[in-house]
């Protein structure tokens, strides 16, 4: 049986090429009946869906004073139209939250705090708290935040919420009034804390403190956030986290009911999609988020959707009275509900609701990983490909460990910027979106950092451009490597958020099929290398759009990674993922090449100064000594069958009626040669090694 391979036929010019060759290297078949197994965890997901049971309404109607509480909000506004912590109009409005509550019989606590904030530097803040003493050592919390930005009074945002919680205090206070068992009324069952909170609209400092350093933090069974809800928009409930958590079904059913029951209509809610972006980017800037994020069930009331509306027009004369009753009502009924003695599962979870039914979060988990399989299992077999072609991929990832040089130089010259003081420093928490440090960009620093970052550039792609033709085999390697380290990051973002499998999907399965596009036109290439950086448009739109920042939405994702409020793990592998993106745009490009060997680097340092290197160019081929080329060209050559050369990689030369690389015998024919050396013993003494039969016999076999 003969040993030796047969010569692949080469596919006539405009022919689709082969399956299994260097042209079409992805096995299509294997990727598109992995998606097949997509079906099972898709099953597992729908029998998960479960329903969620809202507690009961309370027995008594809610009795909120609509007029009292729009009396009140529109006071605090006029009398302190700025509020910004550290004021003098933030004391005022501490003092003037107090007495409003001593007249009703509490007594108040305060809780000083400081803390940074992004563009106004070192602040005094202040929490402050009533309790309705009930019959269980657990609690309930009402909140809302007195602050606002300064721009305007903040009637809404949030004046209107610390009147409804005064008015709400007033009830609890009616309750627990002495003789209160003899007008038939009860004490609450549980201990009602009343919280003021201090920083609200600066990422929600109050609310974060009260969550990790209160001492009644432990003893909380859930939590009622109001935050502008006397605006004229439609009522919403707010679940999002800081952390990819959400709160227990139960309570945000519970909520919707109470606010169906006093709006005359269901609230809205964040889409599927959106609660999706909420998990994979965990974001809010609203209260409940430090809570949720910290194991606390919470939830927000309000009339402003996504994101708290400006203060710049919010005056009394535009508060709607009558979503500020409705929403009071709803709080007041959803916190008799909360303390009939039905106990919420304790902690949070992470789940898609759907209204009134939710989806369990490792349900959906489990779909994101299950379409991360088919590319997985697609790479393994190109890499099995570039094993069995004795393609090299050592070169491709040193070239890519080139890129990744580069993009760790920007990162690390970013910190460095937010360390000295260039970019907003504060405490790791959402800025405000209408605020100084949010929406304006330090063109300075930034100007700084393309400059730096530029330097880092010109050094490093002095050896990552291409200085000759670069052969199909290079081209695979450069893909195989590329795809191996984006199936690594993949798994990484599995491990550390699989919800966060949204941003980085749409890259592995576009980027998967540049190297079955070698041939194809630029324009095809550079629409899938396009669509794999759909991951990243989808967290900036989804910041320009829900949350209003338009173009400011990328300085502001910027601002949050300055702030420390994204942890550090995602960040670097958001920098490895850029030096992937940046081999793939070289490669689809066509100015992709290996890294050099330690013999071609010192070549080019020999033979090229560094201001040249800093200017260089792609080169041609080195031109060749006219004898030496003439004596290569008429060197005789026999090649088995299969085994046909194709290009002289040294001096760049075509030899004739030749059209495939054979390593073993062109590091042995091209190499060059004193004049008169004979070449004959040598090719025999290789391929006799080569083949392990004496060089007779393949003559013979030719």
């Amino acid at each position: 049986m003969d040993r030796h391979p047969t010569p692949t036929p080469t596919p006539p010019p405009g022919s689709r090429p082969r399956r299994g060759t260097l042209e079409r290297p992805v096995n299509a078949r294997a990727y598109r009946g992995t998606w097949l197994l997509i079906a099972v965890p898709l099953l597992i997901a729908a029998f998960s869906v479960r329903k969620a049971t809202p507690l009961p309404p309370p027995a008594l109607p809610p009795a909120f004073n609509t007029l009292s509480a729009a009396e009140l909000a529109g006071t605090l506004a006029r009398a302190f139209p700025d509020r910004r912590p550290g004021t003098n109009g933030s004391v005022g409005a501490a003092e003037w939250f107090v007495n409003e509550l001593r007249q009703e019989g509490f007594t108040t606590q305060s809780d000083l705090f400081s803390a940074e904030i992004p563009g106004r530097g070192h602040v005094r803040l202040r929490n402050i708290l009533a309790i309705a003493p009930g019959r269980s050592p657990q609690a309930i919390v009402l909140m809302a935040h007195r602050d606002n930005t300064g721009v305007g009074p903040g009637a809404d945002n949030n004046a209107s919420g610390t009147a409804a919680l005064v008015e709400l205090a007033r009830a609890y206070a009616n309750l627990a009034a002495p003789g209160a068992e003899t007008t038939g009324h009860v004490s609450p069952a549980h201990n009602v804390i009343f919280l003021s909170t201090d920083g609200g609209s600066f990422g929600g400092l109050g609310a974060k403190h009260f969550a990790v350093k209160s001492p009644y933090r432990t003893r909380v069974l859930a939590v009622v956030n109001l935050d502008s809800i006397a605006g004229s928009g439609r009522p919403s409930v707010q679940i999002a986290a800081d952390t990819p958590r959400s709160p227990p079904a139960s309570l945000v059913q519970t909520a919707v009911a109470r606010v169906t029951s006093q709006a005359n209509g269901a609230p809205a809610h964040a889409s599927v999609g959106g609660q999706l972006l909420d998990l994979a980017f965990p974001f809010s800037l609203y209260e409940q988020a430090p809570f949720v994020g910290r194991g606390i069930p919470a939830v927000t009331l309000t009339t402003a959707g996504d994101r708290p509306p400006s203060s710049l027009s919010d005056t009394p004369a535009q508060l709607d009275r009558r979503r500020l009753g409705e929403l009071g009502r709803s709080a007041q009924t959803l916190l008799g509900s909360l303390d009939q003695g039905l106990e919420l599962a304790r902690g949070t979870s992470s789940y898609v609701y759907l209204e009134p039914r939710y989806m369990p979060g490792w349900a959906a988990e489990l779909i994101l990983i299950a379409m991360l399989v088919p590319f997985l299992i697609a790479i393994v077999d190109l890499f099995a490909f570039a094993r069995r072609r004795g393609i090299r991929l050592l070169p491709a990832l040193r070239s890519y460990g080139r890129r990744l040089g580069f993009w760790a130089w920007v990162g690390a010259l970013f910190g460095l910027f937010a360390l000295a003081g260039v970019w907003p420093g504060g405490a790791a928490v959402p800025p405000a979106p209408d605020s100084h440090a949010a929406t304006h960009w330090p063109l300075l620093g930034l100007a700084g950092l393309i400059a730096l970052s530029g330097v880092g550039w010109l050094i490093a792609r002095e050896r990552l451009l291409p200085r000759g033709p670069v052969e199909p085999e290079e081209r695979v390697a450069g893909y195989t490597a590329s795809l191996l380290v984006l199936g690594v990051l993949a798994l990484l973002v599995a491990a550390q958020n699989p919800f966060a499998l949204l941003f980085i999907l749409p890259s592995v399965h576009a980027w998967l099929w540049l190297p079955q596009l070698q041939g194809r036109s630029a324009w095809l290439r550079t629409a899938v290398v396009l669509a794999g950086f759909a991951g990243p448009v989808l967290l900036f739109g989804s910041m320009a759009v829900r949350f209003g920042l338009g173009l400011d939405s990328v300085w502001y994702v910027f601002e949050l990674v300055a702030l420390g409020y994204v942890p550090i793990p995602p960040v670097l592998i958001f920098l490895a993922w850029l030096a992937v993106a940046g081999q793939f745009v070289a490669l689809a490009s066509g100015r992709y090449a290996p890294y050099p060997s330690r013999a071609d680097r010192r070549q080019r340092r020999r033979s090229r100064g560094f201001g040249h290197r800093l200017l260089i160019r792609p080169k041609e081929a080195e031109p060749v000594d006219d004898e030496l080329s003439a004596r290569r060209r008429a060197r005789p050559l026999r090649l088995l069958a299969g085994q046909r050369l194709e290009r002289d990689p040294v001096a760049g030369l075509e030899c004739p009626g030749a059209n495939q690389l054979v390593a073993s015998l062109v590091s042995l024919h091209c190499a060059p040669e004193p004049p008169g050396a004979e070449h004959g013993p040598r090719l025999a003494v290789s391929l006799e090694r080569t083949h392990g039969r004496p060089y007779e016999q393949l003559e013979a076999h030719e």
